[in-house]
């Protein structure tokens, strides 16, 4: 069934997702602040509006697909008089749980319904359409959006309730972005004790250390011919946005009080390492921080 959907943000991870739903046989109005990105989406399909406000008139669903929380909250406050009413808001951004859960109070007041539906897989997953999505809403709004997401995507969870996909989301990316730091000083101190890499994969990836940073987007050339790592680290997933979501999730540990000593550390590292001039190497090029960082032997030995 053919659903109208106002698409808000169409750069890197909108634009191709709302293209997804253009074949999917959707009505799609989109909307975007950079008219070279209004222009691509266009010859995917969407109709293009003048203003946000303008797309989301006639809209059953809204999409959003926005930076930070506080662009979300802003944006809400021009999209949600103008939508209908009972229109459902489904926000596919990274933000903040708490900026997640203002969005849903937000709609609600306003007279709509709201999920949160963050994804995961990257520019590559947007543009096959195989994302995942985490979605925090009701049982009655998680299945009139599911079918919207499956058009995006090959895998929906429906996490809880209004808040719980952003909670999916970072906790997700914490474990994610400790594993690669432990991976990557793992190949360090492995170099050091004379191990060659392929022989510290072949080991690790078929014992107790396997995990997904070590198999699938392993931070060493060589091992795994497909990972950034053969490819200049071109990012698949940006060291930048590995920061932002493992800030998130360090403002989600301190502000619930949790003992995250690895969550916090790891957020600490990567906000250093896009700083420093990473940001637009993959996530998994941090290998070649710890290793610059790493002392030699001469340093070792004066000591």
């Amino acid at each position: 069934m053919s659903t109208s959907v106002a698409f808000i943000g169409l750069g890197n991870m909108g634009g191709p997702m709302a293209a997804n739903l253009v074949k999917a046989g959707h009505k799609v109005t989109g909307f975007d602040l950079v008219p070279a990105l209004l222009t691509h989406a266009a010859e995917q399909g969407v109709h293009v509006a003048q203003s946000a406000a303008e797309a989301v008139k006639e809209a059953d669903v809204v999409i959003t697909m926005l930076p930070s929380g506080r662009h979300v909250l802003n944006s809400y406050a021009e999209l949600l008089p103008a939508a209908a009413p009972g229109t459902l808001f489904a926000d596919c951004s990274t933000i903040d749980v708490a900026d997640a859960r203002a969005a849903h109070d937000k709609a609600v007041e306003a007279g709509h319904r709201s999920v949160d539906a963050p994804v995961s897989g990257g520019v590559v997953g947007a543009t096959a359409a195989t994302l995942t999505f985490m979605v925090g809403g009701s049982d009655d709004d998680f299945a009139q959006v599911e079918p919207l997401l499956g058009a995006m995507g090959r895998r929906i969870v429906h996490c809880g309730q209004p808040g719980a996909g952003q909670a999916a989301k970072i906790c997700n990316n914490m474990i994610l972005g400790i594993s690669m730091i432990a991976v990557s000083e793992a190949f360090v101190l492995g170099e050091r004790l004379g191990l060659t890499n392929q022989a510290l994969f072949d080991v690790a990836s078929a014992a107790s250390g396997q995990c997904w940073a070590l198999t699938t987007n392993c931070p060493v050339p060589g091992p795994v011919p497909t990972s950034p790592a053969n490819n200049d680290y071109r990012p698949g997933f940006a060291a930048a946005l590995m920061s932002k979501d493992l800030t998130l999730a360090a403002n989600a540990v301190e502000a619930n009080g949790v003992a995250a000593d690895l969550g916090l550390r790891a957020a600490e590292l990567y906000a250093r390492f896009a700083a420093e001039g990473g940001a637009d190497k993959d996530f998994s090029a941090i290998v070649n921080a710890i290793r610059a960082e790493s002392a030699a032997p001469a340093e070792r030995s004066e000591q």
